[in-house]
Parts: structure tokens; C-alpha cells; sequence
């Protein structure tokens, strides 16, 4: 009786432990503008991957986004490779990860695998996660790696500003102009 009821959650463990596909959750924190973020992902075993790197998006700015294979050969024993197929860019509201208020915003297909980069409008700000899946090919499995960067993008104030300097600037030659065409 003993051993019926402890068979089944033995074998649904050994099946959990031999799925094929590796997830991993990284918090990468605040992205500035002073310099880019990085991250990376590796996988220690050939095998299909879909990790996600959280992080927090400053208000009024654009942001782009780089994702590339990272091939490494060591000679005798083998090699990591990564084979991208598409990554995804999530709004998350209040920063609990897949739950009802994440928001799709942008995913696509990376062509031939190896990488890609993209870039998002301003517009958005706070939570957001990426989600980059692929498989491991490597014989020892695969590495990649990535950047976030942000741009700031100038408040309505600052187009204000520039424009009223402007205006002063454009007064003052003229005044000279004027001024010396009376002379």
C-alpha cells in the first residue's frame, strides 16, 4: 500500500527533474542612462532555455536592447553554443513576476539564432521583464549574453526652454542687424 502511494510522486519527481527546458529569474535593478546593463545566461547542458531578466525602466527615456550568442570552444573537452529563437518584452505593473497585470509589449524571432537587438520608444517606465528562450546546442551547453540601455528623452520643459532661448538668441542678431544697417 506503502509502496502504491510512493510510486507515482517518485516518478512524476524523476520527470520533473528531466524536463528539458531550463528557466532561470534574474533581477538586474534600476537601468540608467550612465551605462548600459548587462546580463548574461548560460545553460550547463544541451537543452531548450527560456529565461527572464527583470528590471526597472527610469521614466521619460527610450531603451534598447541587445541579445547575442556567446561561442566558446575549449579545445579536448567541448563546446557552448546557443541557437536565440525569440525574445519578448513585458510591462509589469507591480513587480511580481507572471501574474495578471504583466503586459506584452514586443516579441520577436531572432534570425538565424545568434542575436539581435531593438529598441523601444519612450513611453514607458517602471517594471518590465525580457523573456529570451532558445536551445543550448553546445556539447556543453550554451552561453549568451545581452545589454540594456536607455536613453533619456527631453520632458515638453526642456523643448520650452530650448525654444525660448532660441527666440532670445534670434532677437539679439537681429537687433545687431538693425543696429548696423543704421550706421
Amino acid at each position: 500500500m506503502i509502496k502504491a502511494f510512493f510510486k507515482p510522486i517518485a516518478v512524476a519527481m524523476m520527470l520533473t527533474g528531466a524536463s528539458g527546458v531550463y528557466a532561470t529569474t534574474t533581477n538586474l535593478g534600476n537601468v540608467n542612462s550612465a551605462t548600459p546593463t548587462s546580463f548574461s545566461g548560460s545553460v550547463l547542458s544541451a537543452g531548450a532555455f527560456n529565461d527572464i531578466f527583470s528590471f526597472v525602466l527610469p521614466s521619460n527615456s527610450g531603451s534598447g536592447y541587445d541579445i547575442h550568442n556567446l561561442p566558446i570552444s575549449i579545445p579536448g573537452t567541448g563546446n557552448f553554443n546557443t541557437l536565440l529563437s525569440s525574445v519578448s518584452l513585458f510591462s509589469n505593473a507591480d513587480g511580481i513576476l507572471f501574474n495578471s497585470d504583466d503586459t506584452f509589449l514586443q516579441s520577436f524571432a531572432v534570425p538565424g539564432g545568434s542575436g539581435a537587438s531593438f529598441t523601444w520608444g519612450p513611453g514607458i517606465a517602471g517594471n518590465m521583464y525580457l523573456s529570451v528562450s532558445g536551445i543550448a546546442n553546445g556539447s556543453l551547453g550554451g552561453v549568451y549574453n545581452g545589454a540594456i540601455s536607455v536613453s533619456a528623452v527631453p520632458e515638453p520643459e526642456t523643448y520650452a526652454m530650448l525654444l525660448a532661448g532660441l527666440a532670445i538668441v534670434g532677437a539679439i542678431a537681429r537687433r545687431k542687424t538693425v543696429a548696423r544697417s543704421a550706421h
